[in-house]
């Protein structure tokens, strides 16, 4: 692979979550790697004498990290932002046979490829905004054959893409009507050897569950993350978006990499939060599809050393969003985070929210994705709104 050299840049490492910036910096990058970073002046004539780009002032940033999302599904729900205009409640809507049950009656119906081929519109349009890593959960199967197929087309998209993947099971994510009023049985019976079987097949990075009034209690739940446990995946949980079950503190309990949504997160769940470790995964999109009024405790999130991370949370019903730099200026605009917060959230934050410890900064000996900007200050990514400065985005140390 060649060595390339990316000089005449403004470079924010993220560093700690900061958005400091090397004013005058150069990153050498070598067998998809990050070889060096520091001041221009500095650069070893090793990576001196390899292939010059210069980028005249641009910023650049790790590529980002899009922590959250859907982006496998069959169909669509326009007809439900309709019913919401209307006046109908997400949890309305749920109950009365749409939401994530309307999604899985499409999925279901959806061959591999058709699953492959209506994902890639979605991932190409967070590509094109800087994305270079993208999580994509299962959960609109909720039957053991979808579920994996689900897992599978996902993993495709990486074949078909610069871009890599990590999957997430999550068969807890609603009950199907053939179990309605079942959801213990539809957790033994169907969750958990869906669970097994995607782990045997290699298919899931990670177990998620959705811990609500409109999907499963915190004690199944426990069942689900007992279950990964045994199989050695980590866990995260949807938790305190609608009501407060208490699953973020549930997920702390459980050593989860992140607790998302969390519109109804109370101190205790910060506090649980901030002592095991897990990621605030804040999902704006939602927020505001849904026009909620509470948002996330981010203030006192901030003030016990929560890492917040920020994702699309792209979804055919509550989020169907597939902007990352929107995201960021959500997070900004609802929930008072700082732009350089927000790129943290979309960065560094969003790698540990996958458990990853080779992206999100630019550091020697990382993973040399990253993301090239028509523009000077971090602050600008998180300030426009419908605009994409991506001058270029680079992809194991090559443009793609």
């Amino acid at each position: 692979m060649a060595a390339i050299t990316l000089r005449g840049a403004r470079v924010a490492t993220m560093l700690g979550g900061r958005a400091d910036v090397i004013e005058a910096g150069a990153v050498a990058m070598r067998d998809g790697l990050i070889a060096w970073v520091g001041p221009d002046a500095a650069l070893p004539a090793e990576h001196a004498a390899a292939e010059i780009v210069p980028l005249e002032g641009r910023l650049l940033t790790p590529a980002l990290i899009d922590c959250h999302t859907h982006i496998v599904f069959g169909g669509d729900r326009a007809r439900e932002f309709e019913m919401r205009l209307e006046g109908a409640s997400y949890e309305e809507i749920a109950r009365a046979g749409g939401g994530v049950v309307s999604t899985v009656r499409e999925t279901r119906a959806a061959s591999e490829e058709a699953l492959v081929a209506a994902a890639l519109p979605r991932l190409d349009a967070l590509l094109a905004e800087g994305v270079a890593t993208v999580e994509v959960k299962s959960g609109y199967g909720l039957d053991v054959a979808t579920e994996l197929r689900m897992l599978r087309a996902a993993r495709r998209l990486a074949d078909l893409r610069p871009v890599r993947i990590v999957t997430t099971f999550l068969g807890a994510h609603a009950t199907p009507p053939e179990y309605a009023g079942r959801a213990d049985a539809y957790i033994d019976e169907v969750a958990i050897p869906a669970l097994r079987a995607a782990h045997a097949e290699g298919l899931a990075d990670a177990v998620d569950a959705f811990c609500e009034g409109i999907a499963f209690s915190p004690e199944q739940v426990g069942r689900v993350f007992d279950a990964a446990r045994a199989l050695g995946l980590p866990v995260k949980l949807h938790a305190e978006q609608l009501s407060n079950l208490g699953g973020a503190a549930l997920a702390a309990r459980h050593g989860a990499l992140s607790a998302d949504h969390l519109e109804h997160l109370d101190g205790a769940g910060v506090s649980a939060m901030a002592a095991a470790g897990t990621v605030a995964v804040l999902l704006p999109g939602a927020f505001y599809a849904l026009r909620e009024t509470q948002a996330p405790p981010a203030a006192a999130l901030r003030a016990a050393g929560v890492p917040m991370a920020v994702a699309t949370d792209c979804n055919p019903g509550t989020s169907p969003m597939t902007s990352p730099l929107l995201a960021m200026n959500m997070a900004c605009t609802f929930f008072r985070l700082t732009p350089a917060e927000a790129l943290a959230g979309v960065t560094v934050h969003a790698a540990r929210a996958l458990g990853l410890a080779d992206c999100g900064v630019i550091a020697s000996g990382m993973r040399a994705d990253l993301a090239e900007w028509d523009a000077t200050a971090p602050a600008e990514l998180a300030y426009r709104i419908g605009f994409n400065p991506l001058r270029r985005r680079w992809f194991a140390g090559a443009p793609a």
